[in-house]
């Protein structure tokens, strides 16, 4: 079971899930999204509702596995749903994040929301609870190894097309403070990909003011081409020809493609 599954990572699990033989797969997701991400799935939930029982009502045993992006009480609902020897995996904490940053109210509500398992009652329950970060396994636990040995096996699957990736947008490096945005505002289904050979959008002109009543007191005789326009900020105007951002930047700016979510 894979719980509010509607962007790259939970759509990446579920792909993945499908390469298994003779695999239930349900999902939660919001309503409008399910006709986008139903060939994904076996069933399909709406996540504001009571998928709990809806899933009970399916499988009254339970589900083996469930991989969760939301924590918060999210966490208790897919515990309950863990058949004896199931396992419940934590890989995303997507509930404590309040628009466009973390929030502290948000990171209290969510602890307060998760019951406090003890080791004695999964012992009890034969359940596994576990936990996935990607970035403090790589950065602070060095598993460089290990991620580059499963990484490899994945595209591997990728390139016998056993698996897919859906792609939401495509945008231009220009453009990334808007596609940022719609990742924040959690409007995408699948992956924000930046391509360097894709032209930015037209800029809108800003419409022009209104020319002040000559009964204000002051002046409209100054000709709008007399006023000088500052120059628009760019990057590279903060950088040495040779400084490493700059080499960096250049690189990333070779490569054909950037996936940011």
């Amino acid at each position: 079971m894979l719980l509010d599954v509607k962007r790259a990572a939970g759509l990446a699990v579920a792909s993945l899930c499908k390469t298994l033989p003779d695999v239930t797969l349900i999902g939660t997701a919001s309503k409008h999204k399910h006709e986008t991400i139903a060939e994904y799935f076996t069933h399909l939930f709406d996540h504001s509702q009571d998928y709990v029982q809806e899933t009970k009502k399916l499988l009254p045993e339970g589900v083996d596995l469930v991989l969760d992006c939301v924590c918060g009480e999210d966490v208790n609902k897919g515990y309950s749903l863990l058949k004896p020897l199931g396992r419940y995996v934590l890989y995303g904490t997507s509930s404590i994040v309040s628009g466009e940053t973390k929030s502290f109210f948000s990171f209290a509500k969510s602890w307060w929301q998760v019951d406090k398992v003890s080791p004695i009652k999964l012992f009890d329950e034969n359940k596994i609870l576990a936990g996935f970060h990607l970035r403090h396994l790589l950065y602070q636990q060095g598993c460089h190894e290990y991620v580059r040995g499963v990484v490899s096996k994945v595209f591997k699957l990728w390139e016998d097309k056993k698996i897919k990736v859906t792609t939401d947008s495509e945008w231009a490096f220009e453009d990334v403070a808007e596609a940022m945005q719609k990742m924040h505002d959690r409007k995408n289904i699948g992956k924000i990909t930046l391509l360097s050979d894709k032209a930015p959008k037209p800029q809108q002109k800003a419409p022009k003011e209104k020319e002040k009543s000559i009964t204000s007191g002051e002046s409209t005789d100054t000709d709008p081409k007399d006023e000088q326009t500052p120059p628009p900020y760019h990057f590279n105007d903060y950088l040495e020809e040779d400084s490493p951002i700059n080499e960096r930047r250049t690189r990333l700016f070779n490569s054909s493609e950037v996936a940011i979510d």
